[in-house]
């Protein structure tokens, strides 16, 4: 019989492009930042060496000013819009202009101390490569305190509701004409509307402007706003960054400075109105009013308090199944939209990390119990509808098989009162 474990490296196996690895086939056909590391995670529990490989594919794109692009286009696949003709970045090979997420420093010691001397020499090669491109977010979004981010794509949490407050004052109306090809792979209502993606677009056509010069993009682009999910996980990377320089004998004192300028900045990202982290549009200095799962990771940098203890509590016993991405109790929750509601396993993973360091093991393992149930349910989804368990997004989806080899899936036997 085969299992889901059989089943999940399959899907790894399957989405494998040789050294890469593509989210799914169809929707997502190129090589993305965070789900590559996710990958790498995947592969690293039956295919060590091939998980090393995966992190050093993604690493070798980085551009010379340090960042790490979100997508790298390694072939052309005319089924994927925007390709790498609309980013225009003059990479080679083609790249978009953005990053995402920094989870590489993360996964990377993970995978390093499931074998400290066989993953020495790859973590060594790793890691001043991981160093340029933190010092590239210190120095290129962490401008104003907290991490911003110049297009809503860069947070990976894509068209969540966080970003409404700064969408609004984006000028899509210059966008032009142009085919989706997301919505011939997936339900259209469950995809952003096109209003969003003309101003998408927008943003991309100003970075084209600027030549992808950062700096212009950061002063004056279309979209400035502060993101409490990668500054929380830019916390944490710059701590396992560190704990990995230190074994290699390496000066840290840079990476720990990072560190404590951006604690420092979290009262900036505070919302009293909301008791709870939110982003902040930092071209108006306006809060987006939204509790999302990017507050949550706070618990990935142990940056948690008991308001915001109080307000996990509220938001979770409001679904049947994980953290959804927006709360459920405010007008804009979709449950099934693209980040507006619905919860996502692999994001559950990055906060059920940051329950168990500090901590709160109860928590860790309800939420392992209900993301392990969406999986057992319906297979490996890209999302999940949190009060149904209505599978969403793309099928086969290789960063939801790496969860369930690495996370969801432990110590069954011993987890009870599963949903």
């Amino acid at each position: 019989m085969t299992t889901l474990n059989d089943q999940a490296r399959a899907i790894l196996r399957q989405n494998d492009r040789g050294g890469y690895t593509v989210p799914t086939a169809g929707l997502y056909p190129y090589q993305w930042n965070w789900d590559s590391a996710f990958a790498a995670w995947g592969f690293s529990t039956f295919d060590l060496p091939r998980a090393w490989v995966e992190m050093e594919t993604l690493l070798a794109t980085q551009w010379d000013d340090g960042m790490v692009p979100h997508i790298i286009f390694h072939q052309d696949d005319p089924g994927y819009f925007p390709g790498p003709d609309v980013w225009a970045t003059e990479k080679t090979p083609a790249t978009s202009g953005i990053s995402q997420p920094p989870v590489a420093a993360i996964i990377t010691r993970l995978m390093w101390e499931q074998s400290p001397q066989e993953g020495h020499d790859h973590m060594a090669a790793l890691y001043p490569k991981l160093v340029k491109w933190h010092r590239w977010w210190h120095d290129m979004r962490c401008t104003h305190g907290p991490v911003a981010i110049t297009h809503p794509w860069e947070s990976g949490r894509d068209n969540c509701p966080d970003w409404d407050v700064g969408m609004a004052g984006v000028d899509g109306s210059d966008a032009g004409p142009y085919t989706r090809r997301d919505t011939g792979h997936v339900d259209p209502s469950m995809r952003p509307g096109k209003e969003d993606y003309d101003r998408y677009i927008a943003m991309v056509k100003f970075g084209v402007k600027v030549g992808w010069d950062q700096a212009k993009i950061v002063e004056d682009g279309p979209f400035l706003m502060a993101d409490p999910g990668i500054t929380f996980i830019l916390l944490r990377a710059h701590a396992d960054l560190a704990f990995m320089g230190r074994a290699l004998g390496e000066d840290v004192s840079e990476i720990e400075e990072w560190a404590m300028s951006l604690r420092n900045a979290l009262p900036l990202i505070w919302n009293p109105e909301l008791e709870a982290y939110d982003a902040k549009d930092l071209r108006t200095g306006r809060f987006a009013g939204v509790l999302g799962s990017g507050a949550f990771l706070a618990y990935l940098a142990g940056a948690s308090n008991p308001q915001l203890d109080a307000q996990l509590i509220r938001v979770w016993d409001a679904v049947r199944y994980g953290i959804p991405s927006a709360d459920p109790q405010a007008a804009i929750f979709d449950p099934r939209r693209y980040w507006r509601g619905p919860t996502w396993p692999v994001v559950n993973a990055l906060m059920a990390i940051g329950l168990r360091d500090s901590g709160l093991l109860d928590l860790e393992s309800r939420l392992r119990v209900e993301t392990a149930a969406l999986i057992e349910k319906h297979g490996f989804f890209e999302y999940f509808d949190p009060m149904d368990a209505t599978p969403c997004g793309g099928d086969s989806f290789t960063w939801t098989a790496a969860i369930w080899l690495t996370w969801a899936n432990q110590d069954r036997d011993q987890l009870v009162g599963a949903t």
